[in-house]
């Protein structure tokens, strides 16, 4: 298998971070019933599979490395889809759902702005054209599950017994 870098990993972990968004944001979905939080998870999953294509095709360019990019992505999905599943369980709610949600969304925006310094300092403009493009989303990522939070947060009873 091919020697990876610092760089083509961090790729890898925001690659498999998108992939698993999608999961989680379907996930997500299914614990709300507000139409609107709905409406903003399904832009989100596909904002994140847009990433992941976008991703991917720079992957693709990296010879000898897409195999080894792309087993080391679906590693980091595997690991993000057991915080979920251990986050999120029977017992969880839509605003259990955002505050996973807005924990990961901070989380990507950190591994992207990482791949940006990385990508910066190897002087590789593919990459920062991609960083370019999916800091923004990221940083509304954040700012949708952190909305979505609060909006939950303030449909509860603060003094009922937690379930």
């Amino acid at each position: 298998m091919a020697e990876l870098t610092n760089l083509d990993t961090k790729l890898a972990e925001v690659l498999g971070l998108a992939m698993a968004a999608q999961g989680a944001t379907q996930k997500v979905e299914k614990l709300v019933e507000d139409d609107e939080l709905k409406q903003q998870l399904q832009q989100m999953r596909d904002e994140a599979a847009e990433t992941e294509q976008r991703t991917t095709s720079l992957v693709e360019e990296l010879d000898g490395k897409k195999t080894a990019i792309l087993e080391k992505a679906r590693e980091t999905k595997r690991e993000a889809t057991e915080m979920m599943q251990t986050y999120l369980g029977d017992d969880a709610d839509g605003l259990d759902g955002f505050e996973f949600l807005t924990m990961a969304e901070a989380g990507e925006i950190g591994h992207w702005e990482i791949v940006g310094v990385m990508g910066d300092r190897a002087r590789n403009s593919q990459v920062k054209q991609l960083v370019d493009w999916a800091i923004p989303i990221q940083q509304r990522h954040f700012e949708t599950t952190l909305r979505g939070s609060v909006k939950l947060a303030e449909e509860e009873d603060p003094n009922e017994p937690a379930e």
